[in-house]
C-alpha cells in the first residue's frame, strides 16, 4: 500500500511532486516499489522455501513475527532514501505512519491476530485525508474510492473466514489512525 499511497499523493497533491520532475518521480516509485513490494516479497519467498512460514497467507499468528520484522526493515530502509531525497513531508509521513502501523501490528501480533489488509487500506485512506487537511487539496472522489475499496476488502477477509470483524475494524483503523496522523502532524521519524 506504500506504492499506490505515494502514487495517489503524487496525483491529488501538486505539493507533492512539485520539486520532482516526471522522469524523477517515477524513479522515487520504482525505488519504493523495489523497497517495499520486491524485496519483501523475495524474502517471502525465501522464508516459505525454508519452512519458516506455511504460505505467503501466513495463516497463523505466530509465523507473522519475523517477516513483519523483515518489512519493517524494508520499510525503513525506504523512508531513509525518502528522507534523503527531500521530499515533501506528505511523503515522509505516509512511511512514517506505515511504520508506526507495522510495529503496531508487531506488537498486536504477539497477542492477538489483526487485518494486515486493512491496516494497508485504512493507511490509503489516511493518506488521501491527511492530503486533504494540511493542503487543502480536494480530494472528495479518491477519499470515496478509497473507502468502497476498504469496505469491499473488508468484505472479502471476512466472507473468507480470514478474520473476524474485530480484527477487520481494527486493522482499518489502525492503518487509517497512524498515516493519518503522521501526514496530518508532520510527524517524520
Amino acid at each position: 500500500m506504500p506504492v499506490v499511497a505515494f502514487w495517489v499523493a503524487l496525483r491529488i497533491d501538486p505539493h507533492v511532486g512539485y520539486f520532482l520532475p516526471a522522469y524523477a518521480q517515477w524513479i522515487t516509485l520504482g525505488m519504493v516499489v523495489l523497497m517495499t513490494v520486491v524485496f519483501p516479497l523475495i524474502s517471502m519467498l525465501l522464508l516459505r522455501r525454508s519452512g519458516m512460514i506455511s504460505s505467503l497467507e501466513m495463516p497463523h499468528r505466530e509465523e507473522r513475527i519475523v517477516p513483519f520484522v523483515m518489512v519493517l526493515i524494508y520499510f525503513a530502509m525506504a523512508y531513509y532514501l525518502l528522507r534523503q531525497a527531500r521530499l515533501d513531508l506528505v511523503v515522509l509521513g505516509i512511511f512514517s505512519g506505515a511504520i508506526v502501523a507495522l510495529v503496531a501490528c508487531i506488537v498486536i501480533t504477539l497477542r492477538w491476530k489483526i487485518s494486515l489488509h486493512l491496516v494497508g487500506i485504512g493507511g490509503l485512506v489516511g493518506t488521501v485525508a491527511g492530503i486533504a487537511d494540511i493542503h487543502g487539496v480536494s480530494v472528495l472522489p479518491w477519499l470515496a474510492i478509497t473507502i468502497v475499496l476498504a469496505g469491499l476488502l473488508g468484505t472479502a477477509r471476512l466472507l473468507t473466514g480470514s478474520h473476524v470483524p474485530q480484527q477487520v475494524y481494527a486493522g482499518g483503523v489502525l492503518g487509517f489512525l497512524s498515516t493519518y496522523g503522521c501526514i496530518a502532524m508532520g510527524f517524520s521519524l
